[in-house]
């Protein structure tokens, strides 16, 4: 009974409770109005709105998935549309290089490649390349998404599409299949391919495609090939350090050359080492062992990528590069159809003569006598010729013809003060004061030590004479020489403004080719054409790519070029040039420059020789030879000057020539024949100059130590 009474006690306390909750959740009425509380308002709109957020969510991820499949059928069907047959044979087509005459001339190609095997390449070199272009190479399939996404951050932070985050697949599709621009449309034609690559060859197939098609440098693809070039030698039998070398060329083969850098080529090779001891491909002792080896080298016997004519050759691929804008990569593998105005008779004269040592003096045994020479059609520009050094060619190997910066000697006076002052009434036959001479402290010799008083223009040419010419160009003004050699085409800058470059005293100095093209401007009364080897590109197919735009300059008047070719041809026929005479119509200039005014060479005296150079021309063709040594020092410098590359002048040009007709200068309309001289004297010339006062300020002389032309440290010009 006690339970019951219990029991409903309870029942009736939990009922009145469940009343009081439920009167609590229901709103409260006053008079008419229905008050609802606003912690009940709270808790329903979050449920309304999240039913709509949830809605929105579906339905935007129901898009997604539409889009996403959508995007995921085409690119399927644009990726099974592409076509890779040509991974069947990778080989580059070759270029050709065609002469004046449209005939092939030489041959650019990298079709010396020997495929090899995958087992036939070692597993180092393998793992290598993995280490350090692609370590998920057997993860993905065909993009790393992650590297990818890392890629186009540092993308997006620049602000520009760079290289990067490219697998080996891609790279290959790239090298394969695509230009070499870095745009965001290129990119995704790379990944395309890549993923079709990746679907139709395994992994260790595109590995092999991989390492037989890649451009190691120096004229190379391929593994073999690459190994053959550094060091002579199979791939198979490469060690270590041989083949982490090799791995790291492909991402920049330039920069990485151990035949161009080799400090940049041993930090490269260690990094990869490094990265194959990271990713366990090689255990710390083979790491230890490996970086502590040299670079070592070694001569193949054949000449990669050399046909004939190579010096010619390796300066097409230049001025490719620098004025049309292909790479080397395209250039040689394109198949493209160079055409020039390589004369293949005179280039083979140029190639005979510098293939002999008859014309050269004797070299040092450990170290040859260099030389360069260009031969320039000055009626249009074209280069004829061109050898740029001697013994062993090395391809893309430093050009004496084109790269070369030597000071020129006399062989400047021409532009810097004869030119000029025929240009301000100066003539032939007038006199020029000679003798002791001090311009602001700047204080000129001649070689013999010997002065005359006063001597006519044509003599101070014809023989060369440095103190005549210094005090021309005082009278004239450095100005007017600076501003003749720069329409010859040779720019001085700042640090030329100084007598010294009467004597062709110059702070940078100049090339063969620079001086035969503003020679060339005299030879062609008064016009300057660019000189250049490149007429037009094709492709093989015929189809024009560039052509050369002729864009000719006035240098100086017909007239003036004409008189100075007469004196030209009085220096070969009379003075220092005689040992250039052809026995046709021929004019030139000599130019020698001394050893350095230092200690080093105190005790040689004036008989050393630092530069050598003739510069000439025929009705025909116009040259330019230098001669001397790439080092010189105590133990390696020249005995003899100018007369040395005029007879290396001499026999290009008689054989260049040997069919060709004699002609005589052609004579312009505006040429005016000179007077008879008339009496001049010396004693005016003294009083205007002022003979021990400084005849020009300290601006028109600056440079107080280039005696003779010379500036510390450099050679300065001399003339026998």
């Amino acid at each position: 009974m006690l339970r019951k009474r219990l029991r409903r006690k309870l029942t009736a306390k939990a009922k009145a409770k469940a009343a009081a909750s439920a009167s609590a959740s229901k709103p409260r009425i006053e008079g008419n109005a229905t008050t609802v509380s606003a912690d009940s308002e709270r808790v329903k709109a979050p449920k309304r709105n999240r039913r709509r957020f949830s809605k929105i969510a579906v339905w935007l991820g129901g898009l997604m998935v539409v889009i996403a499949g959508i995007a995921f059928f085409v690119t399927a069907h644009w990726v099974r549309g592409l076509d890779i047959s040509k991974l069947e044979n990778p080989l580059p087509e070759p270029t050709l290089i065609m002469d004046r005459n449209g005939k092939p001339a030489s041959q650019l190609s990298s079709s010396r490649i020997v495929p090899v095997s995958l087992d036939q390449i070692p597993l180092d070199l393998r793992n290598a390349v993995i280490a350090v272009e692609d370590r998920r190479f057997y993860e993905h399939s065909g993009i790393d998404l992650w590297s990818t996404a890392r890629a186009l951050l540092r993308d997006l932070k620049s602000g520009e599409m760079k290289e990067g985050g490219s697998t080996l697949t891609q790279q290959l599709a790239k090298n394969m299949f695509l230009a070499s621009d870095k745009t965001l449309s290129r990119k995704l034609k790379e990944a395309g391919y890549a993923l079709k690559i990746n679907t139709v060859y395994s992994k260790d197939e595109i590995l092999e495609l991989y390492l037989n098609s890649i451009y190691f440098g120096e004229g190379r693809w391929g593994v073999e090939g690459a190994a053959q070039e550094y060091f002579a030698k199979p791939v198979q039998e490469l060690k270590l350090e041989e083949a982490a070398l090799l791995a790291g060329l492909p991402k920049a083969p330039t920069t990485y050359s151990p035949a161009k850098n080799m400090q940049k080529a041993l930090e490269r090779r260690n990094l990869v080492l490094s990265l194959m001891k990271e990713q366990n491909f090689i255990t710390e002792a083979a790491y230890e062992k490996a970086v502590a080896q040299p670079i070592v080298l070694k001569q193949h016997n054949e000449e990669s990528l050399k046909g004939k004519y190579p010096s010619y050759v390796d300066y097409v691929i230049q001025e490719a590069a620098d004025v049309y804008g292909f790479t080397e990569e395209q250039v040689l593998t394109n198949g493209l159809r160079i055409y020039t105005d390589l004369d293949p008779q005179v280039q083979q004269a140029a190639q005979d003569v510098y293939a002999s040592d008859a014309l050269f003096p004797e070299s040092k045994p450990d170290q040859l006598i260099q030389s360069g020479a260009v031969i320039i059609d000055h009626k249009t520009g074209g280069i004829r010729a061109l050898v740029g050094t001697r013994g062993p060619q090395v391809y893309r190997g430093f050009n004496h013809a084109t790269q070369l910066k030597r000071q020129p000697g006399s062989s400047f006076k021409p532009l810097a003060v004869y030119g000029p002052a025929l240009e301000r009434g100066y003539t032939p036959s007038s006199s020029l004061y000679d003798g002791d001479l001090d311009i602001a402290g700047y204080r000129p010799k001649d070689w013999d030590g010997q002065t005359r008083g006063q001597v006519t223009l044509r003599e101070a040419i014809m023989r060369s004479w440095n103190i005549p010419a210094v005090w021309l160009l005082n009278e004239i003004g450095i100005d007017a020489g600076i501003d003749f050699a720069r329409r010859a085409g040779i720019a001085l800058g700042p640090a030329d403004r100084s007598l010294s470059i009467a004597l062709g005293g110059l702070s940078e100095g100049v090339s063969p080719l620079q001086m035969a093209q503003a020679f060339g401007a005299i030879a062609n009364l008064g016009v300057r054409h660019q000189a250049h080897a490149i007429v037009k590109v094709t492709t093989k197919e015929g189809y024009p790519l560039v052509e050369a735009q002729p864009q000719p300059a006035a240098v100086t008047k017909p007239a003036i070029a004409y008189s100075l070719t007469l004196l030209l041809q009085d220096a070969v026929k009379s003075g220092t040039g005689q040992a250039a005479a052809l026995g046709r119509p021929t004019a030139g200039k000599t130019g020698t420059t001394q050893l350095p005014d230092t200690k080093e060479f105190a005790d040689i005296g004036a008989n050393g020789i630092k530069d050598a150079w003739f510069v000439g021309f025929t009705p025909e063709l116009t040259a330019a030879v230098w001669i001397g040594y790439d080092q010189t020092d105590k133990n390696h410098y020249l005995t003899t000057g100018g007369a040395v590359p005029a007879a290396v002048f001499k026999e290009i040009m008689s054989r260049a020539l040997r069919d060709v007709s004699a002609s005589s200068f052609s004579v312009p309309d505006d040429y005016v024949p000179e007077p008879e001289p008339t009496s001049t004297w010396l004693q005016s010339i003294q009083e205007k100059l002022g003979i021990g006062k400084p005849a020009a300020n300290a601006e028109q002389s600056k440079n107080k130590d280039n005696e003779n032309g010379k500036t510390k440290g450099k050679g300065k010009p001399k003339e026998h």
